[in-house]
């Protein structure tokens, strides 16, 4: 069995990661050529890495509960690379945010500006969070689902750590219902771990928790719902 899981775990790296900088350089071209193509390049490159999880590495995507399409905030649990691609299979064009500097890389920084990351600072002042709100109300008047880890980095399957103050500003800028979804991707497929386990990934969509609440309450919602799967 560990003789399989390892040659699966090489064969997805082969190929995912091979067939990725394909999606990287056409990624390019549309950057000067076509901006908002990125978005198209973006969606078929998750649809391929749907494909080799799925048969490659033996691993089938599964929902629970109803999967709301609208103007929500979406705020999901974070164990590995999986959900942040698979993210663009779950949404159509989903304006995912994540920590400003990133957006300042050479290169990849264009790109995600192209596609429409939201910035985040960690210690935002008033500009930052005018950037922030307006970017955010810009994607959701252009119908796209916003979407937040609220952990701000990849966790070990069972552990739950406090959410960080992102969600909180997200949550009190764009007053939308926020639908909070856990996810158990860290069972198969751990952060740094180069093999990878074939079996079943599941969302779990949690109970939509309607805007204006304080905060202390939203959060103690939120991260009870996209924790519901550590057991």
């Amino acid at each position: 069995m560990i003789v399989i899981t390892a040659l699966r775990s090489l064969a997805f790296l082969l190929v995912f990661y091979g067939g990725s900088l394909l999606f990287v350089l056409t990624a390019i071209i549309a950057h000067w050529i076509a901006p908002r193509a990125v978005l198209s390049v973006a969606a078929a490159w998750s649809r391929f890495h749907r494909r080799c999880v799925r048969w490659l590495l033996g691993q089938r995507v599964r929902v629970e509960g109803d999967l709301p399409q609208g103007a929500y905030l979406y705020i999901l649990k974070h164990e590995s690379m999986f959900e942040t691609i698979d993210l663009l299979c779950l949404f159509d064009r989903p304006a995912i945010a994540a920590k400003r500097e990133l957006l300042d890389i050479p290169l990849w920084g264009g790109l995600a500006r192209d596609y429409g990351l939201l910035p985040v600072e960690r210690s935002a002042g008033a500009s930052a969070l005018r950037a922030l709100r307006a970017a955010a109300r810009q994607a959701n008047a252009a119908g796209r689902p916003i979407c937040l880890f609220p952990e701000g980095t990849r966790v070990p399957h069972g552990e739950a750590p406090p959410l960080r103050a992102g969600f909180a500003g997200l949550y009190a800028i764009l007053g939308l219902p926020v639908v909070p979804i856990a996810v158990d991707s860290g069972r198969l497929s751990p952060r740094g771990r180069f093999l990878k386990r074939s079996g079943i990934i599941t969302y779990k969509v949690g109970e939509t928790v309607p805007p204006g609440l304080p905060r202390k309450e939203a959060e103690a919602r939120v991260h009870a719902a996209i924790n519901a799967l550590n057991a």
